[in-house]
């Protein structure tokens, strides 16, 4: 039997705990938060769930033969797969389910399907992975519309050539993390991206949302990472060169990435390679005091060292996660080459971290990978970090069978206004959930960081009441999202803007700019059909809704 992915919650739906397992997992959840005891539910069967008829059938012969509109594919791609959306699909609400499900198999098959939906005014959602978290593939204009049409890319999914001499590789757009990386292994490269939906989600998704990666400094967007791209719109294909770096005007990769499907459909790009690395370090600094890990991680990012990892754990996070049990918080750190020995980046490192209080117990790890030993395991914190980092998503799919409210959300500020926005964000949220919840509890780390600033990531964790959960998730995002515009952050660094943070990043945008955009719009899709209410109002939206 294939393995199969959940029709409503995150990843494959054999992941899903057993009874048994949470029960175990509600009495460490009840005992994190202080919560009373948790009643635990179990998802709406897929065939009693409300999956509405479709609107039309597809009569075009040409589409025909790569659609589909069984009950399954039209619910598994009705969401992304933030708390929201996994919520009402595991009560059995599926109705924002597109009318039809597209697979292309070719890019001419995309053109194809572009050219139909525009003559029969389907809007027409660009779908990688599925992975968005905030309403990034869900039509809400839907009754202004023909129909909904999901556009599913991951059958284009080929690293088509690599060019050595440039550590370059041209690669399809459904292409997922897994994927990419076992044809580029062949050739001992990697392109070393790994946000924590990599299982997932796709290089067209990644470039689409302006993702965040491996790295936790230097290289840490897909943007750093793509050197051309080549997306089709109703109107035709825009195809940017190949170059290493260019002065000639704006680049027309900037209206590619973060488009989040609003202006074209991104079949391939070309990305930046590398070699997979040889040497690696890493080492697990704990810190009394929050203060002292938040100085020495931005004294590290401002060091020239180029860290690939130099995360940092609150002591909630660090708990959370079961990397430190004291109270300490935690500063993750690891380098790594394949060209030469980092020793002597690790100990200067380090030597950062130790003037500002740090201590690392168990000192630094060194490897070396040899065809013999391909692979290394990091030391003990930070292992139970990637594995809790890659488990997480999953996580959110049983706190929802509890009935616990469990969201994220990040931003990124530079370096003099964090102080002020952690515990602007910190008393916001509490209060929120206090207001909506009675309790809560509230984390930060940093996932990735800058010479001028950290890019910090909350997580909120309450108790929600039978009925309400969705009223109340709304009231504690809309006050973490109003907090850390207020004090100046960025609506999202790495999640996107989707429909949920659209409102929050017209707030951030000049408004000449979000005029630019609705001219982009325009001009690439004149019919509207692409991914409507992303980015910025629909052009059928109700001209006094948000």
């Amino acid at each position: 039997m294939s393995r199969r992915l959940s029709h409503w919650g995150w990843g494959w739906e054999d992941r899903f705990p057993d009874l048994e397992t949470r029960k175990m997992f509600a009495q460490r959840v009840q005992l994190f938060g202080g919560f009373d005891a948790l009643e635990i539910t179990e998802p709406v069967p897929l065939a009693e769930a409300q999956v509405p008829a479709p609107r039309f059938q597809v009569g075009n012969a040409a589409v025909a033969p790569f659609a589909s509109t069984t009950a399954f594919d039209r619910a598994s791609r009705s969401y992304g797969r933030g708390y929201r959306d996994i919520t009402r699909g595991f009560l059995g609400d599926f109705g924002a389910a597109p009318d039809v499900v597209l697979e292309p198999r070719t890019e001419e098959e995309v053109a194809i399907a572009l050219e139909w939906a525009s003559e029969q005014d389907i809007a027409i959602v660009p779908y990688g992975g599925g992975t968005s978290v905030v309403g990034g593939v869900e039509v809400a204009e839907r009754s202004a519309y023909g129909g909904v049409a999901c556009l599913d890319m991951r059958k284009l999914d080929a690293v088509i050539e690599v060019e050595r001499s440039s550590l370059s590789a041209r690669i399809q757009a459904g292409a997922t993390g897994p994927r990419l990386e076992a044809q580029l292994r062949e050739k001992n490269l990697t392109l070393r991206f790994f946000p924590q939906s990599f299982e997932l989600s796709t290089l067209g998704g990644w470039i689409a949302t302006r993702a965040g990666g491996h790295f936790a400094t230097h290289q840490t967007h897909i943007d750093d990472l793509v050197q051309s791209t080549r997306m089709l719109t109703p109107r035709g294909v825009v195809e940017s060169r190949r170059l290493p770096g260019s002065g000639a005007g704006p680049s027309p990769d900037r209206m590619v990435l973060g488009s989040e499907g609003s202006f074209g459909v991104i079949t391939e790009s070309w990305v930046r390679v590398r070699p997979r690395p040889t040497w690696r370090a890493s080492a697990s600094v704990r810190f009394r005091v929050w203060s002292d890990v938040v100085a020495a991680t931005r004294l590290i990012a401002q060091s020239g060292l180029l860290p690939s990892n130099c995360r940092v754990l609150d002591q909630r996070e660090a708990m959370l996660n079961r990397v430190a049990a004291d109270g300490s918080n935690v500063l993750l750190l690891g380098l790594e080459s394949a060209d030469h020995d980092v020793r002597t980046k690790m100990e200067r490192a380090l030597e950062i971290a130790y003037d500002n209080e740090g201590v690392c117990p168990d000192g630094p790890t060194y490897s070396k990978r040899s065809e013999e030993t391909p692979r290394e395991s990091p030391d003990g914190d930070a292992e139970r970090w990637r594995q809790a980092f890659l488990d997480a998503p999953y996580l959110i799919n049983s706190m929802v069978s509890l009935g616990v409210i469990a969201d994220t959300f990040e931003t990124a500020c530079t370096w003099d206004h964090f102080e002020a926005l952690h515990r602007g964000v910190i008393s916001d949220v509490r209060d929120a959930m206090r207001r909506a919840c009675g309790r809560g509890v509230i984390t930060c780390r940093f996932t990735h960081v800058y010479p001028d600033g950290p890019a910090p990531y909350f997580t909120f964790v309450a108790p929600a009441k039978a009925g309400r959960s969705l009223t109340q998730w709304a009231e504690i995002k809309s006050a973490a999202s109003a907090a850390v515009i207020k004090h100046n952050g960025t609506i999202t660094h790495h999640h996107a803007v989707g429909r949920t943070h659209r409102p929050y990043y017209e707030q951030q945008r000049p408004a000449l700019f979000g005029e630019t955009l609705a001219a982009i719009k325009r001009v690439y899709d004149p019919t509207g059909v692409l991914n409507p209410g992303v980015l910025s109002r629909g052009p059928r939206a109700d001209p006094g809704a948000s």
